[in-house]
């Protein structure tokens, strides 16, 4: 069966209402005391236990339209390999979310899941800026692939510490991935990536502040499985450079990498619980969730917007793009100061 309009269509709204009806039963479920809740600890943004199951509202939105399409003939061997690296990850990541999982547990399902993408075709193996290619040897591919694809699913997990923040970013992102598709040729690409985004607009529904559901680690954890899986695929089709899916992502990217790097510098244990991340800054300054998000959505929107646009320009206008990306987020940095500075100076 071929994957034509009407049919992308449907498995995307399936997606968004899949998501949707989700988010609103495991929201009520949780607010009545079953399944898990996130309790407030060092690193939260929020005062009361709220439930933290939504990212099964997010996974089923993605999985089963695309389940049904693989049924009906319309897959591909990439999607096999996601899914099952999927897996593993989603599997740990909800255990967690009832109760601890030691960090060695993760780690090695974070392996597996990145074993299972180079198995499945699915690795960095070049280095490809504007102008310039650097293609790796199998085993530095190998190796950068696993640190890629752990660093990533444990990114979005850092970063998914406010209302509307993680969903958010991934609704940005994956469109930006699904429009890159649609022009590339690349339909069950685009289609694959619709889903997500959609799935994670679904989600937003009960997740927008104030808050009524979580992600959780399940979902937080697989949203980081599918950029990096997704990426890797994309880059692989020859949809786009790889710099071009870190632009797409990059508000999240540059915050988490950033912020572990700081938190390196001063000896910290980057293992443990922190409020050091730009947006958890600015909530702790002072600003409302609400307020933080209506900056970073057009942030998000512009960043995604310059990586559809960036693989159709010569050389010489992706550095210019790459530059002027590095000052916009040299500004936000200094504006997050700015804000603490003006707060700790204001009178109580």
């Amino acid at each position: 069966m071929p994957l034509d309009t009407p049919i992308s269509a449907a498995a995307a709204l399936a997606s968004l209402l899949l998501s949707m009806s989700a988010t609103r039963w495991l929201a009520s479920h949780g607010a009545a005391g079953r399944g898990p809740l996130d309790y407030p600890n060092a690193r939260s943004l929020h005062s009361s236990p709220v439930p933290r199951s939504g990212g099964l509202a997010v996974l089923l939105g993605v999985g089963a339209p695309l389940a049904v399409l693989a049924i009906l003939g319309i897959s591909a061997p990439e999607l096999g390999w996601i899914a099952a690296a999927a897996f593993p990850v989603a599997a740990i990541a909800f255990l967690d979310d009832l109760g601890e999982v030691s960090r060695r547990l993760r780690l090695l399902a974070q392996v597996g899941a990145a074993v299972l993408l180079i198995g499945g075709g699915l690795h960095w193996d070049v280095l490809d800026l504007p102008g310039w290619v650097l293609v790796f040897p199998g085993w530095v591919a190998a190796v950068l692939t696993l640190v890629y694809v752990v660093w990533l699913i444990n990114l979005y997990n850092f970063m998914d510490g406010m209302d509307g923040f993680a969903a958010g970013m991934a609704l940005f992102g994956f469109s930006a991935f699904a429009i890159l598709g649609w022009s590339g040729g690349e339909a069950l690409f685009a289609l694959a990536s619709a889903c997500v985004a959609v799935a994670s607009a679904g989600f937003l529904t009960g997740n927008f502040p104030p808050a009524r559901i979580f992600l959780g680690d399940a979902g937080s954890s697989s949203l980081g499985l599918f950029v990096a899986a997704f990426s890797l695929w994309g880059t692989h089709l020859g949809l786009f450079p790889l710099w071009s899916a870190w632009l797409a992502f990059s508000p999240f990217i540059l915050d988490a990498t950033w912020t572990l790097l700081a938190r390196l510098a001063r000896r910290e244990r980057i293992w443990e619980p922190h409020r050091q991340h730009h947006y958890q800054r600015l909530v702790l300054a002072g600003w409302t969730h609400r307020r933080t998000l209506l900056h970073a959505y057009p942030i998000m929107a512009a960043a995604a917007a310059c990586a559809v646009a960036s693989p159709g320009l010569p050389p010489h206008e992706q550095w210019l793009v790459i530059g002027a990306w590095t000052m916009i987020y040299a500004l936000i940095h200094f504006k997050v100061r700015l804000v603490e500075r003006t707060a700790s100076t204001e009178p109580t």
